[in-house]
């Protein structure tokens, strides 16, 4: 296993972290004695397959439903000098409720202490308010680490990049120690974000690159041809491994198994520079070829955000599927996240195309590069994609 510097907190941590959103037996937090014994054995060989394979920063949540309560039955088995152990809260406007639900979760994870407490789905700016306001959560989470029970406090987003960077440049109690965020190969623009939190020397940890980077424990065959030697998901880990700001990548890992694609990927890292040029070019011309090249480096930054767009649409995203479903035929991924605008929340705002006939997009769209054919390009897109409302994983 290689490990890097998780910025100021001094750790040494995995390149590679084990996150807890799929081992866990429900969504829901429920009893003990309601989770199988088998529910149970995965989760323990899956926890002690990780620190086998040297991944030792074992990273979970509060509103990952049972995680916790299942963690709390094997780490306090394992020394705990030898793991790094991370949960995570959302922020709230009463700092007190955040405080007495930590406290709840380490009861749950049966630890005296956490190397890594983040605040949970900083992802508007009511949530960003809630954590760095004077008496707010953040205030909250130091104060807790003066008292010995946090180690480091940092902040997880699926947040529009403007708001990733108030939450790292903010100075309110500190700042933040390390930031949870997307960035992988169908996703770039939380780069300046990255950049960002170099500066303020803080640790930098890539959620879901496998899941949220593409579902590519199931990718196209096109996908796979287009990767190719490499396997899409190793590629998109050694993609984001070889920027030496990325510290570490979510493995969520469901059982045992599943560690063994994303670390092929160790094998690889003193390759990068050779093996990656070749790939990109082969995907960028895909994407050229599929929806054109003015298209292809599209990213929809002169269409008004989802909360100034007609009918609350998220456009931006929905073009960005599109690509991603016509160049890589990405279908399935496209449509699980083209399903869930409307039903995400704060964590993915904004609705879908499905009124677009009552619409009128002249006024704040008409001065889009592709303001003449973005009524077809919607169109063409809910077709293609819509299968029905689907819910989050925490919701469902």
């Amino acid at each position: 296993m290689l490990y890097r510097r998780f910025g100021r907190t001094e750790l040494q941590i995995p390149v590679f972290s084990c996150g807890g959103m799929r081992y866990q037996f429900a969504w829901e937090d429920v009893p003990l004695d309601e989770i199988p014994d088998e529910s149970q054995a995965n989760l323990e060989q899956t926890i002690r397959k990780s620190i086998a394979v040297g991944i030792n920063h074992i990273e979970t949540a509060r509103g990952y439903g049972s995680s916790e309560r299942q963690l709390g039955l094997i780490l306090p088995r394992i020394d705990r000098k030898k793991i790094i152990v991370q949960t995570k809260i959302a922020p709230q406007a009463d700092s007190n409720a955040f405080v007495d639900q930590f406290h709840e979760s380490l009861e749950r994870l049966q630890l005296p202490s956490i190397d890594l407490l983040g605040l949970h789905g900083i992802n508007n700016y009511e949530t960003l308010w809630w954590a760095i306001r004077p008496g707010g959560c953040l205030a909250a989470a130091r104060q807790l680490v003066k008292e010995g029970l946090v180690g480091h406090v940092g902040f997880s987003t699926h947040a529009p990049l403007e708001i990733i960077l108030a939450a790292i440049e903010s100075k309110d109690h500190g700042g933040f120690d390390y930031v949870n965020l997307h960035w992988y190969y169908i996703f770039q623009k939380n780069w300046p974000a990255i950049q960002s939190a170099t500066a303020h020397d803080m640790g930098i940890f890539i959620i879901s690159p496998a899941d949220k980077g593409g579902m590519l424990y199931q990718p196209s065959e096109k996908l796979r041809t287009l990767c190719e030697p490499l396997h899409p998901l190793v590629f998109n880990c050694l993609f984001c491994l070889a920027q030496p700001e990325i510290h570490t990548l979510s493995l969520g890992a469901s059982c045992p198994d599943d560690f063994e694609l994303q670390l092929q990927t160790l094998n690889y890292l003193n390759k990068a520079r050779q093996l990656l040029p070749d790939i990109i070019r082969r995907l960028e011309q895909a994407m050229c070829d599929a929806v054109g090249s003015e298209m292809a480096a599209y990213e929809g930054d002169d269409l008004p955000p989802w909360q100034e767009s007609p009918g609350y649409m998220n456009l931006p995203v929905m073009l960005w599927l599109r690509k991603l479903a016509l160049s890589y035929d990405m279908l399935d991924y496209a449509r699980m996240r083209y399903n869930l605008l409307g039903n995400g929340g704060h964590w993915f705002p904004g609705l879908n195309a499905a009124h677009l006939e009552q619409l009128d997009l002249e006024k704040s769209c008409g001065h889009s590069a592709f303001s003449d054919t973005l009524c077809d390009l919607l169109s063409e897109t809910h077709q293609m994609l819509y299968e029905g409302p689907i819910e989050r994983l925490s919701q469902s």
